[in-house]
C-alpha cells in the first residue's frame, strides 16, 4: 500500500502537513465551517427577506428575490472557475483570497441603504464564496489522512447542507437586532477561519495543468441563469406574453446553447461535459439540483405564510423551522450508518429520503390553515421534511464526488455545489410566479399550488436519485 506522501503525488504541499498530521479534526472543522458559512448566506436571509424589504425601502417580493437569487446565481456561476483557479495557483490561498473578499463584501452588504446597493454586495460576497468553497472541499481531499477521505467528505458536505436548515434559526434570531446583522456575524467567524487556516492548512496545487479556465462561460452562465430567473420571477406582473419575459426566456435558451458549446470546445470550461457520461455523477447533479429547488421553494413559502397570515415574528418564524435541522441532523448520521454499515446503495437511501420529504411537503398542503395551527400543522411538517431531505441530499453529493480523481476533485465538487445552487434559483423564482402579484399575501389555495409544485419537484428527485449508486473506490492520489 502507497504511503500518504505517494497518494497525494503529483500535489505540491507547502508547508502545514505536519499540523494535518497532527490535527486533522480542527483542519477539518476550519474547512467545514467556512464551506457552512459560504453556504449559510443563501439562505439566512430568507427569514429576514420582509425586515430587508423595510431596511432598504422594497416591498415587492420580485424585487427582494434578487437579494436570495442574486447571491445563489453568481455563487453557483463561479464555483467552478473558482475551482479550476485555485488547483492552479494553490488551494490555500484560493481559500484565504475568498474568505477575506466574503468578509468585506458582508461588511458592504450590512451598510447597504438601497435594495440593489445591497444585490451588488451580495453578488461580491458570492464571489468570495465561489472562491472559498471549492479550495475548502480540495484541501480536505488532499489532506485528509488516508482511509478517512470519504468521512471527511461527508462531514464537510454535511455542514453545508446543515446551512440551508439553520440559516432560518439564525436569521430569526439576529434580525431581532437588526438585519444588517445578518451579514455582520460573517466577518468573526470569517476572521477566525482566514487566521486558523493561515496557520494550520498545507498549501496543494494541481502544476501539471496551469491553464486560465474559462471566465467567459462563467459570465455566459450568469447570464442564463439570471435571464430564466427574471423572465419567471417578473411574469406574473409583466405577463407571459410581454416581450420583456419573451426576451429574458430566449437569452436564456440561446446562453445555454452558447454555453454549452463553448464548454465542448473550450480546453478548460466551466463545465467539464465528459464527466457526466459518469451515470452517477450526471444523476446525483440532477437529483441535488431538483432536492434544492424543493427545499428552496418550500423554506421561502413557509417563511411567507407564517409571517404573513400567522402574523409570526422572525425570531418565531425561524424557531418554527427548527424541527427541520433536527431531523436533518439524525437523518444524515443515519444515512451514513445505512450506507457504510449495511451497505445499502446511496441511490435507494436518496429515493426513500425523497419520498419522505415529499410526505412531508403533502402535509404542508393538508394540514395548514389561515389559522395558525403550529403544533398540530407545520411542527410534523418540518420535521417529516427535514428527516427525508438529510437521507437523500448528502447521499446524492457524496456519490457524485467521492471517486473523482483528485485532479477533478475542486472542479467536480463546484459542479455539484454549481447545481444544487441552481436549484435553489430555479425553486425560489418558480415559488415567486406561483404567488404572483400577490406575494406573500396569496391565498391558502395559491400556497397549496405552491406547495404541490415544491413535492412534484422533490418526488422527481426521489426517481432520478434511483440512478445513484455507491461510488467505487477514491482512486490513488
Amino acid at each position: 500500500m502507497p504511503s500518504h506522501d505517494q497518494m497525494t503525488l503529483p500535489l505540491t504541499q507547502q508547508g502545514g502537513e505536519d499540523s494535518w498530521k497532527a490535527r486533522p479534526a480542527l483542519i477539518l472543522a476550519v474547512l467545514a465551517m467556512a464551506s457552512f458559512l459560504g453556504q449559510l448566506d443563501v439562505w439566512i436571509t430568507n427569514v429576514g427577506l420582509p425586515n430587508i424589504g423595510q431596511g432598504v425601502g422594497s416591498a415587492s417580493l420580485s424585487d427582494l428575490s434578487w437579494v436570495l437569487n442574486g447571491y445563489a446565481i453568481v455563487f453557483a456561476a463561479l464555483l467552478v472557475p473558482a475551482g479550476r483557479l485555485a488547483d492552479r495557483f494553490g488551494r490555500k490561498n484560493g481559500f484565504l483570497l475568498g474568505m477575506g473578499v466574503f468578509v468585506a463584501a458582508s461588511l458592504g452588504a450590512a451598510l447597504s441603504g438601497g435594495v440593489w446597493v445591497l444585490v451588488v454586495f451580495r453578488a461580491l460576497q458570492a464571489v468570495g464564496a465561489a472562491l472559498l468553497t471549492p479550495a475548502s472541499l480540495g484541501l480536505v481531499l488532499t489532506g485528509a489522512p488516508a482511509g478517512k477521505v470519504e468521512r471527511y467528505v461527508r462531514i464537510w458536505f454535511t455542514a453545508g447542507s446543515l446551512s440551508g436548515v439553520c440559516g432560518p434559526v439564525f436569521g430569526g434570531l439576529l434580525v431581532q437586532a437588526s438585519w444588517r446583522w445578518l451579514f455582520l456575524v460573517n466577518i468573526p467567524f470569517g476572521l477566525l477561519a482566514i487566521a486558523l487556516a493561515a496557520r494550520l492548512v498545507s498549501d496543494a496545487r494541481h502544476e501539471q495543468d496551469a491553464r486560465v479556465p474559462d471566465l467567459l462561460g462563467g459570465v455566459l452562465l450568469i447570464v442564463v441563469v439570471g435571464a430564466l430567473a427574471l423572465g419567471i420571477v417578473k411574469a406574473p406582473g409583466w405577463g407571459w406574453s410581454d416581450t420583456r419575459v419573451v426576451t429574458s426566456l430566449a437569452v436564456a435558451v440561446v446562453g445555454l446553447v452558447a454555453f454549452l458549446f463553448r464548454s465542448a470546445r473550450h480546453r478548460v470550461p466551466v463545465v467539464d461535459l465528459s464527466l457526466f457520461r459518469d451515470r452517477i455523477f450526471a444523476s446525483a447533479n440532477l437529483a441535488g439540483m431538483l432536492q434544492v429547488a424543493s427545499f428552496g421553494s418550500l423554506l421561502l413559502s413557509s417563511i411567507l405564510w407564517m409571517q404573513d397570515h400567522w402574523h409570526y415574528s422572525a425570531i418565531r418564524t425561524g424557531c418554527a423551522g427548527l424541527p427541520g435541522p433536527v431531523g436533518f441532523a439524525a437523518a444524515a448520521t443515519i444515512s451514513e450508518t445505512l450506507q457504510r454499515r449495511f451497505r445499502i446503495p446511496a441511490g435507494a437511501v436518496a429515493a426513500v429520503g425523497s419520498a419522505i420529504a415529499s410526505a412531508g411537503i403533502l402535509l404542508f398542503v393538508l394540514l395548514l390553515h389561515d389559522d395558525p395551527n403550529y403544533l398540530s400543522g407545520a411542527f410534523p411538517c418540518w420535521l417529516l421534511f427535514g428527516f427525508g431531505a438529510g437521507l437523500a441530499l448528502p447521499a446524492v453529493v457524496s456519490s457524485a464526488t467521492v471517486g473523482l480523481r483528485p485532479e477533478e476533485a475542486a472542479t467536480g465538487s463546484a459542479i455539484v455545489t454549481m447545481s444544487t445552487q441552481i436549484g435553489s434559483v430555479v425553486g425560489i423564482s418558480v415559488l415567486v410566479a406561483v404567488l404572483g402579484t400577490a406575494s406573500g399575501g396569496a391565498s391558502l389555495d395559491t400556497y397549496r399550488h405552491a406547495w404541490l409544485v415544491t413535492m412534484a419537484l422533490m418526488a422527481a428527485a426521489g426517481v432520478v436519485s434511483l440512478a445513484v449508486s455507491q461510488k467505487r473506490a477514491v482512486p490513488p492520489r
